[in-house]
């Protein structure tokens, strides 16, 4: 089979994952596989419900009183132990922060190898085949893992989700994970929340990022009401606006932030970077505002505009609010 771990944040179901399952699906179609759909926690019962619309073949819930917070260690252990148990042939992630947590740790457990941030998964002579980017997203890399279970994480916003057509309902199967008292060494303390109701830019449709280019904090703000105007859509950062303070560092996009790939990636004020490509260079759409018209930026940009952000973007966001009115 192919497991793919199940990430829920604040009792919902990410939607990286459900993509990871999706494509989980469709290649242990293609392999002759199974597929099962993996929760962990102190009581994940109730998101096997919300998981049946994607037809797993089997949800599998790992509980323990000590994993009702997040773990590395506990949820490692629980996921090592159950991988051994059912001799899953792979196992998927996606790669949020959790995912590039818990991946890593768990290949360790079980001296796997991992292919990390895949965009692309094929089955070739019965094999998995994954394909990720290298050199800042310069070349992809196709590699196949001769150890099992081959693990993978895979990159958010890249495969689509599929809901079931029909067909048989997913088995639910409790487990108890086995914990022993004192395992885990790490205990979360608190967990504290940026006061916001933006969507983290890995799950958005739409990314309107704001580089140098916007001269300082206060010019996030325009940034923001076009998002506003604009459904499914997150504010990101390139690293310059994230050290020099103007943003918060969730925000930021790039080699040393996040990676995303929305349907549509607006870089405004931003040079280009390499290390800032690297984090979205897989955008299904890039449009760039820039007023130097040799930034680097413009030569990965599908559509680019030439002009002070100051002035393009009031303008943008009163047209899109004459459309969308």
């Amino acid at each position: 089979m192919i497991a793919v771990f199940i990430e829920v944040r604040d009792g919902k179901i990410k939607k990286s994952s459900l993509e990871a399952l999706s494509e989980a699906k469709r290649r242990a179609g293609e392999a002759g596989l199974g597929t099962a759909a993996i929760l962990v926690g102190a009581a994940v019962g109730g998101q096997a419900g919300d998981l049946k619309a994607y037809a797993p073949g089997k949800i599998v819930c790992l509980e323990h009183a000590s994993l009702a917070d997040y773990s590395s260690q506990g949820y490692a252990k629980a996921l090592c132990d159950f991988a051994r148990e059912s001799g899953a042939r792979a196992l998927f992630f996606a790669a949020t922060a959790l995912g590039r947590d818990l991946a890593p740790r768990v290949a360790a457990g079980l001296g796997a190898g991992l292919a990390s941030d895949c965009t692309k998964i094929a089955v070739k002579a019965g094999k998995l085949e994954f394909t990720r980017p290298i050199y800042a997203g310069k070349a992809f890399l196709t590699i196949t893992l001769a150890s099992t279970p081959q693990i993978a994480t895979l990159r958010p916003n890249v495969f689509p989700v599929e809901a079931a057509t029909g067909g048989a309902e997913a088995e639910v199967v409790m487990k108890n994970a086995a914990i022993p008292e004192g395992f885990i060494k790490g205990r979360v303390a608190e967990v504290l929340k940026e006061q916001s109701a933006e969507i983290d830019v890995t799950e958005a449709d739409v990314v309107i990022s704001g580089g140098r280019g916007l001269k300082g904090p206060e010019n996030f703000a325009l940034l923001r009401e076009l998002s506003a105007v604009i459904p499914r859509s997150a504010i990101g950062a390139s690293r310059s606006a994230v050290d020099s303070g103007w943003i918060g560092h969730q925000h930021q996009v790039g080699q040393t932030g996040k990676t995303v790939s929305p349907n549509l990636y607006m870089a405004v004020g931003i040079s280009g970077a390499i290390q800032h490509l690297a984090g979205m260079s897989s955008s299904k759409c890039i449009v760039a505002v820039n007023k130097d018209p040799e930034a680097p930026i413009f030569k990965v940009a599908d559509y680019g505009v030439v002009g002070d952000l100051l002035e393009v973007i009031p303008r943008l966001r009163d047209e899109l609010k004459k459309i969308m009115d």
